[in-house]
């Protein structure tokens, strides 16, 4: 069984067994990539039978082919109970974690199931977006990621559409385009049914058509694409930079970042950010079509974001101001490399559980409290060096 989205690329290969479960599934991911879902390949995992994902660049004929990346728990896929646990999601290619999600949701939906429960390890903010991509979260609360990781929120299959408009672009749609994906570079709209999220690169209704765009500090710093509602690209907008050198920030103010982003982890995972952001260090520098840049031991901050903070800096009235204006780009900082420090907090976790016992929500810290002070004095300190750094 083929299908294909509606412009004809295709986009889900299965093979259904007769009692309305599947023998396996391949799904494309942004990239143009396929990831494989092996049913009950395996009962070598800490919750039993387990189902495997493999990544390939097609989907093969027969039997299986590519890298083995992962095991999630089984799901019985003629009737989906629940939301199952993955053991490694940081061995999922970009986008690969949402597009099995949205294929559980469209399964889950075709068989009037639902809502369903995610009761695993680690309900983590991170899983907590992927999530809202292909369900609604159940009950309306004020507070929705703090539920969810108190176990207290359901989920309705919810699956978008999606939509391959060419090599290096990829629409997610629900009525509107909700997500775009264009040469590695990721695309939301700030607002998920009733959450606000902080988007650096958002999407954004214009009055001819619908753009993705680079924000900080409440401002577009740059216009990159405008697509038609239906996800058709209208044109580019963005020209390349030139090259330029890079300057470094000093290691305060990456302390700082590191703080920020532990600080908005889970308690379980905070300590993991800050080890492995030991082996990066911070500068500032020319950034294609993104305001960062992670690799090689560096985390490249855009020019565009010291520009918009120097040009506040200016109009700031006050030294309250500047310090607010300060810690409101720690904060952008920590929302730029934040998704790579959790992966690699993760990745280190399941690192460590082949040596010793792995960590738990359970095992938080008693020194919890003492550690968020000590978070909280590093970022006041990295305010003070990146405005003494930009003031000069």
């Amino acid at each position: 069984m083929q299908i294909v989205d509606r412009r004809g690329t295709l986009v889900t290969v299965l093979r259904p067994t007769v009692t309305g479960s599947i023998e396996s599934a391949w799904v494309r991911i942004p990239d143009g990539s396929w990831l494989g879902i092996e049913p009950r390949a395996t009962r070598e995992a800490p919750w039993g039978w387990s189902d495997r994902l493999w990544h390939a660049a097609e989907p093969p004929a027969n039997g299986w082919h590519g890298a083995r990346l992962t095991l999630f728990e089984a799901l019985d896929w003629a009737r989906i109970d629940r939301i199952p646990v993955l053991g490694e999601p940081s061995r999922l290619p970009p986008g690969g974690g949402t597009a099995v999600l949205n294929f559980i949701a469209a399964r889950a939906e075709a068989q009037g199931v639902g809502p369903l429960a995610y009761r695993g390890p680690y309900p983590t903010e991170q899983l907590f977006l992927a999530l809202l991509e292909s369900f609604r979260y159940e009950p309306d609360v004020p507070d929705p990621l703090a539920t969810f990781v108190a176990g207290g929120l359901t989920w309705r299959p919810a699956p978008s559409e999606h939509l391959f408009v060419g090599d290096d672009l990829y629409a997610q749609l629900r009525g509107r385009i909700e997500k775009v994906v264009w040469r590695g570079i990721t695309y939301y709209r700030p607002d998920w049914q009733s959450l606000v999220r902080h988007t650096p690169r958002r999407i954004v209704d214009a009055s001819d058509g619908v753009r993705c765009e680079l924000w900080a500090l409440g401002r577009r710093l740059e216009e990159s694409l405008l697509l038609r509602p239906d996800g058709d690209l209208a044109r580019i907008l963005v020209h390349e930079p030139g090259p330029s050198s890079s300057r470094p920030l000093p290691d305060t103010v990456w302390g700082g970042v590191a703080a920020a982003v532990a600080a908005r982890s889970a308690p379980v995972l905070a300590p993991f950010v800050e080890s492995v952001a030991g082996a990066f260090s911070l500068e500032w520098g020319s950034v294609a079509r993104d305001l960062v840049q992670v690799g090689r031991g560096r985390v490249r901050i855009s020019e565009r974001l010291r520009g918009a903070l120097a040009a506040g800096l200016v109009a700031a009235p006050s030294g309250a101001d500047r310090t607010a204006l300060g810690l409101a780009v720690i904060a952008e900082m920590a929302a730029l490399a934040g998704d790579a420090l959790r992966a690699r907090a993760q990745a280190e976790i399941v690192r460590l559980s082949h040596l010793e016992r792995a960590p738990t929500l359970e095992d938080a810290s008693p020194e919890r409290a003492r550690r968020g002070v000590e978070r909280a004095r590093a970022i006041a300190a990295a305010v003070e060096a990146l405005l003494e750094e930009v003031l000069g």
